[in-house]
């Protein structure tokens, strides 16, 4: 019996591995960018002191900020409904799309559920599978899993264990989907420094996975630095099972951003955190800590870095990336704080843990990343609140640029970026905070449009159904798409 076929056990709920959450203050104070690892990676709750209590109570008083827990929402945006966490507890994460059905990551597994009548998903299965982050992708009847967390073993009944034992093990692994009810672990493929996240290029016959991971360690067995690429894993439909690791393309043959003494607050390279891909024009844009890259991948297997930017001003981690749908533009974005930080405040201003808007110009090798502005939503949050740019996707409104995006307990917002010069929020959804008196990690980590509506995957409060009714957005209720894997651009027409 392989250790992926080993029948899932139940276990008790872990909750998050803890780090010191002063290392986030610590960082913010830096300088003019710091980050940290993504929710999950620090402690659940945090006291803020007495003075930003007062602060985030008379804001709610005041009617600045929402209540707590009380849902707020531009006019042009409904809540269809809300579907709390049932047996998987952990942290909920990424989504993924096809057909009728959402699939849900979360640290504890991953949930499918039945979109068919968005006003009303139904749960159709729930997968026990512990290791954080669980990002979840999907192609024909597979479904990928990333594992970052030091486990045990492969299996799904595996346990913590320090990445300091080498046999622990970190990496991808592949469910067969064809039964939605009941999914079946086929393979597993041990990456170096695990599956932070993972991005796919799907073809007819295989499917390529551009795993992203960071954070070497001399004492790691299985991530040793330097650590500056990716892992490229070649997956056979058809025999799934055969899956592994065909090459790991160094992407930052200088080291990369150096970050620390050099570009004080700014995170050093050591690795990518996220990448997206554009299979139609062969591109991807790479969100790798300190750095920015577009890449050619005209052949999957062997991406290559064609421009490579930096901001070492305003952009402390280079968390993910989005292009718009004619492929001119790409949309990073920057993790201040980890996810874990209130950063949505005057203190932090406009142009930090924001997103940057890129113009892609010139042709071929040629290609250059410029920078045009700054995106950040106008609604301060609470001291109280983690609050910073994450996971979103293209509206795909016809002939406009516009973007629903997860901002954690900034909640869900919806912005135009066809002028890159000149972006603005045109819609939003958002909850007041879990706690006047305790930051506690939540809010939504991923927003997506698919087909017609947003759905937001809520660390705390589980899977959120929205519409927005708006004339700059409904040009995109008649693209229908048969699968979505927000990093991987879809030709939307």
């Amino acid at each position: 019996m392989k250790p992926w076929e080993r029948p899932p056990q139940r276990r008790r709920y872990l909750g998050a591995a803890a780090a010191a959450f002063g290392l986030v203050a610590t960082l913010l104070a830096a300088g003019p960018a710091a980050a940290t690892p993504d929710p999950g990676d620090a402690p659940h709750k945090e006291r803020v002191t007495k003075s930003q209590q007062s602060e985030a109570r008379a804001a709610i008083e005041n009617g600045d900020i929402p209540g707590v827990d009380q849902i707020v929402h531009s006019d042009n945006v409904s809540h269809l409904t809300n579907i709390p966490k049932q047996d998987l507890k952990g942290v909920n994460s990424d989504l993924a799309f096809q057909g009728k059905y959402a699939f849900a990551g979360n640290y504890d597994g991953f949930v499918i559920y039945d979109i068919s009548r968005p006003k009303s998903p139904k749960i159709v299965s729930q997968v026990l599978c512990p290791g954080s982050q669980n990002d979840v992708s999907v192609s024909g009847d597979l479904l990928f899993l990333s594992t970052d967390s030091s486990r045990s073993d492969n299996s799904c009944n595996s346990t913590t264990q320090p990445a300091t034992e080498k046999s622990s093990w970190e990496g991808m692994k592949v469910f067969d989907i064809s039964d939605k009810r009941n999914p079946q672990y086929v393979a597993a493929v041990e990456t170096s420094c695990g599956s932070h996240t993972h991005t796919l290029v799907p073809e007819r016959k295989d499917v390529y996975i551009y795993v992203s991971s960071y954070a070497p360690s001399a004492t790691f067995p299985d991530c040793q630095p330097p650590h500056d690429g990716i892992s490229v894993i070649k997956v056979p439909r058809k025999t799934p099972e055969k899956a592994a690791v065909i090459d790991f393309p160094v992407l930052f043959p200088d080291g990369g951003n150096p970050g620390g003494s050099t570009n004080p607050g700014v995170s050093q390279t050591t690795g990518c955190h996220d990448l997206t891909t554009f299979p139609k024009l062969k591109l991807a844009a790479g969100a790798c800590m300190g750095d920015g890259i577009l890449l050619d991948i005209a052949d999957p297997a062997k991406p290559r870095v064609i421009d490579r930017v930096e901001d070492n001003v305003n952009f402390a981690f280079w968390h993910s990336a989005t292009f718009n749908e004619r492929g001119t533009k790409v949309v990073f974005t920057d993790e201040l704080g980890g996810g874990v930080a209130a950063t949505c405040n005057t203190e932090v201003g406009q142009d930090r843990g924001a997103d940057g808007i890129y113009d892609i110009v010139g042709k071929g090798d040629k290609r250059k990343l410029v920078f045009r502005s700054y995106f950040k939503i106008p609604r301060h949050q609470a001291d109280t609140e983690n609050c910073v740019a994450h996971n979103g996707s293209l509206i795909p409104a016809k002939g406009r640029d516009i973007m629903v995006q997860a901002w954690y307990q900034g909640g869900v917002s919806i912005w135009d970026f066809t002028d890159s010069d000149r972006p603005k929020e045109i819609g939003y959804f958002e909850r007041g905070p879990l706690s006047g008196d305790t930051l506690i990690t939540g809010g939504s980590w991923s927003a997506y449009y698919y087909n017609g509506y947003i759905y937001s995957n809520d660390i705390e409060k589980g899977f959120d159904v929205l519409k927005i009714h708006d004339r700059r957005t409904d040009s995109a209720e008649s693209v229908r798409l048969r699968e979505l894997n927000t990093q991987t651009q879809p030709d939307y027409r």
